[in-house]
């Protein structure tokens, strides 16, 4: 099972997490860097070089800049986690994403894509159509990621930490939803949304994904409890994997096998 970590931005924090096992290092290019970071395409560079698999998420959408992105940091994997459109509107905007990631397939055809896939928080799956959005982009994409779409009954419009994107709450989604999306796609699905050592056992026996996500509950904390973005907490990383790790072993021995791989 995959074990994937963001947001490492630094050589010696992907070398540190990569000796506790983590399989995917991801790393982040903000709208606001200069696109061409010496430090963070060393950083991706490190990851291949040990044989791990880098994943880039670029925090814009305009093709030529994420081809040009592309180009000069060479990940293994690019992660789109734009929000999506929901209810059928802006039909448009999800013809684009859908161009762009077939646009870097042809262009980059080395590179596998990552789209995430809005799930919404425990009981509220009515406001996020799930399986409608992955079918759409199913057959542009390498793998799914489950990331959390906070909303309530005002809908989700402007309550994602970070606007445009999904991504980043630190909250579960609903496991339900996700497992369906395990047994529905073809592509293998990464499971995430506030999966952190306290719960990745119970994650990943309901929901049997390919892998499992990482971000704000393996990340350092400030001394008033709140998560602090780019700085991760090697303890937690270390028990999440150990957790992962046997959680895995349970499945196997149960016969489960891998789910969510599309084979």
């Amino acid at each position: 099972m995959i074990i994937q970590i963001y947001e490492i931005q630094t050589q010696q924090e992907a070398q540190a997490l990569m000796d506790l096992g983590v399989d995917h290092i991801g790393s982040v290019l903000l709208p606001s860097q200069d696109r061409k970071n010496p430090q963070l395409k060393a950083t991706i560079d490190c990851v291949r070089d040990a044989g791990a698999v880098s994943s880039l998420i670029p925090l814009f959408s305009r093709p030529q800049a994420v081809l040009e992105a592309l180009a000069y940091y060479q990940p293994a994997v690019v992660h789109f986690c734009d929000a999506l459109p929901l209810n059928g509107r802006s039909e448009e905007r999800l013809q684009e994403l859908v161009a762009l990631q077939r646009l870097v397939r042809r262009e980059f055809p080395a590179i596998r894509v990552m789209r995430s896939i809005p799930v919404a928080p425990p009981g509220q799956a009515a406001c996020c159509p799930t399986l409608a959005l992955a079918r759409r982009f199913e057959a542009a994409s390498d793998y799914f990621l489950t990331d959390t779409l906070l909303c309530d009954k005002d809908g989700p419009e402007n309550k994602q930490p970070v606007d445009g994107f999904i991504g980043i709450t630190g909250t579960i989604c609903d496991w339900q939803m996700a497992r369906r999306l395990v047994a529905a796609s073809s592509v293998p699905v990464i499971l995430a949304g506030g999966i952190g050592p306290h719960n990745v056992y119970d994650a990943v026996m309901a929901v049997q994904p390919w892998g499992v996500d990482s971000c704000t509950q393996t990340n350092l904390h400030d001394e008033k409890g709140c998560s602090i973005r780019f700085k991760k907490d090697l303890r937690r990383v270390a028990q999440l994997v150990s957790e992962t790790r046997y959680a895995e072993e349970q499945l196997t021995a149960r016969g489960a096998g891998r789910c969510g791989s599309g084979h």
